[in-house]
Parts: C-alpha cells; sequence; structure tokens
C-alpha cells in the first residue's frame, strides 16, 4: 500500500476532533485524564496478549489498566487516559501493533450505567456519519443462542468443538472457551444487526479476565463484564472490576506461563483497597474506520506497522 501524503493529514485531522470530542466529553462529567508510563516492570498475563519487552527488561504496556488501578487504590476517583499501546503479533486490517487507546474507571457506577455512558460516546463519536443509533443488550448466552443456536450453560464440550470444527472448517484442538471464541466470531458477530451499538455481557465465568464472578439469577455464576460491537467490529471491553487482592493474585498466577507479576499494582490492591468501579477500554483506530468508512486501518494511520 503506498503512503498517500493527503490521507495522512486527514486522518491527523480526524483524530485530532476525535480527541476534542473526548476529552470534553469527560470534562463534562468531571472525569480526570491522566497519564501513566509506557514501559513497566511486568507485562500483563492475559495469554491471548502477547507483549512487547524491550531490550533492557522492561515492557510496553498492551492496556495502561494496572497503572490506572494504582491511581484508583491511591484514591484518584473516577479517571480517563488516551495512549498509544503496544501488542505483538497483531497487525492486519483491523489491526496495528501499535494503537491508541481510550480507557477509563468511573467509581460507583454499575455496569448497565457504564454501558450507556459508552453508547452516549459512541453517539458522539459517530456523527454525523450515524445518528440517532438504537442500542441493543444481550448477554453472552442470548446472543449465542439467538444466532448460533447453542446454550453456553447447557452445551457438552464435544457439541461446541462440533460446531466451531464446522466453523472453521478444521479441528484446532481448542479448549472450551476457545470453540466458544470460534464460534462467537464466525457465527454471532457478523450475524449481529448493522448500524446499532450491540452490548453482549455476562460472558462464562471462564472468561472473566479482571472482571468479577457473580451468580446471574438464572442459577449460573457469569463474568460481569461486556463487548461493544458495531458493524461486526468489537470496539470495547468493559468490566465491573475485581477488587479481592488474593483472588487477583490467584488469576495472576494460573495466567502467567512465566511472565513476571505485577507486584505494584497487587501491593496497591492489597493496600487501596480498589474502590467498587467499572471500567472499559477502546481501541480508538477502529472508530475512526467506521467515522471515516475506512477498509483498513492503515487508511486512519499516518504510518502503519509497515511505514513507521
Amino acid at each position: 500500500m503506498s503512503w498517500q501524503p493527503s490521507a495522512a493529514l486527514s486522518a491527523l485531522q480526524a483524530r485530532a476532533r476525535m480527541n476534542h470530542i473526548i476529552r470534553h466529553f469527560f470534562y463534562e462529567r468531571e472525569v480526570l485524564e491522566v497519564e501513566t508510563p509506557l514501559l513497566s516492570q511486568a507485562a500483563v498475563v492475559d495469554p491471548n496478549i502477547e507483549p512487547m519487552q524491550t531490550q533492557h527488561g522492561r515492557w510496553l504496556h498492551t492496556s495502561p489498566e494496572y497503572a490506572m488501578k494504582r491511581l484508583l487504590c491511591a484514591g484518584s476517583g473516577d479517571i480517563y487516559q488516551l495512549t498509544k499501546v503496544f501488542r505483538h503479533g497483531e497487525a492486519g486490517r483491523k489491526h496495528n501493533p501499535e494503537f491508541t487507546m481510550l480507557e477509563w474507571y468511573r467509581v460507583g457506577v454499575t455496569l448497565r450505567q457504564l454501558q450507556h455512558e459508552v453508547a452516549d460516546l459512541f453517539a458522539r463519536l459517530l456523527a454525523p456519519r450515524y445518528v440517532n443509533l438504537p442500542v441493543l443488550f444481550l448477554s453472552y448466552d442470548e446472543a449465542m443462542t439467538q444466532y448460533a443456536h447453542i446454550s453456553v450453560h447447557d452445551a457438552a464440550d464435544e457439541s461446541l468443538s462440533d460446531l466451531g470444527i464446522s466453523l472453521a472448517g478444521q479441528d484446532l484442538h481448542l479448549t472450551r472457551d476457545g470453540w466458544l471464541d470460534v464460534i462467537m466470531s464466525h457465527a454471532v458477530e457478523p450475524a449481529l444487526p448493522k448500524r446499532t451499538l450491540v452490548f453482549i455481557d455476562d460472558f462464562p465465568a471462564s472468561q472473566a479476565a479482571l472482571a468479577r464472578v457473580e451468580p446471574n439469577g438464572q442459577g449460573q455464576c457469569v463474568a460481569r463484564r461486556f463487548e461493544l460491537f458495531f458493524n461486526g467490529i468489537e470496539l470495547a471491553n468493559g468490566y465491573h472490576e475485581l477488587t479481592d487482592a488474593d483472588e487477583q493474585r490467584q488469576r495472576f498466577m494460573a495466567q502467567a506461563q512465566g511472565r513476571p507479576l505485577d507486584e505494584h499494582l497487587l501491593s496497591a490492591l492489597a493496600q487501596g483497597p480498589l474502590p467498587d468501579c467499572c471500567g472499559v477500554a477502546m481501541g480508538l483506530d477502529r472508530v475512526l474506520m467506521l467515522q471515516q468508512e475506512a477498509q483498513h486501518i492503515a487508511d486512519v494511520l499516518s504510518f502503519d506497522w509497515s511505514r513507521a
């Protein structure tokens, strides 16, 4: 793909307008903008994310989450951050290893309240191209039942793997959660209604990451987290944050696979404590793709990975 200077400048202008909208949005709500280090002593332990390490042993952050939670433990109150983040190997039509993330945390709100706030922000960011966007809320089980015709809580592992193999066209020898991801990406996401902000929440407890696990009222324990989709693209990932320091350490140790644990965060959680809060992370380059009706993430970056 050849570099087009006019397109690069247009991307810069669109990004500047977007950043202005975001800052005004949070100024109205008295949410504090913060800045945290790009380099840290410990990496994210999520096995689905591969971080980048420097030759001096520091890690480029894949999200500002850990540092922002340390600020929350110190009493910062509601905070947000606009920052560059880095993830190894994520390059493609909708991915760039270096990308821009918006992340924010609201103290004392419910996950549904945060979802409505996310929808309000998207209404501003996507206007005037998209106006009066409908909002749809589905649980993970409802989405799977409606679009993949399978019950997450009742389906046997074999049923999930059979469906996953038929969708993927091959046996990938995955875990239950791995096949659920295949079904979600191949059957559910493409079938979601277009021009609609679709929130999918109450994920399986095994996919909690850093979210709380609680009963859902139907006898199952679920992860209190959500993902937002628009026109088949995942745009945001939100959590009712886990505040228990001991449980957080246990989850880190189960996922670490040799990576160092962030002892600064764990210490902050133990001493803080982390207030009852909900947080969300949003990939802004994908939002720009929708806003500009771009087909490739490189179209909304001044210099993508191949030209950096």
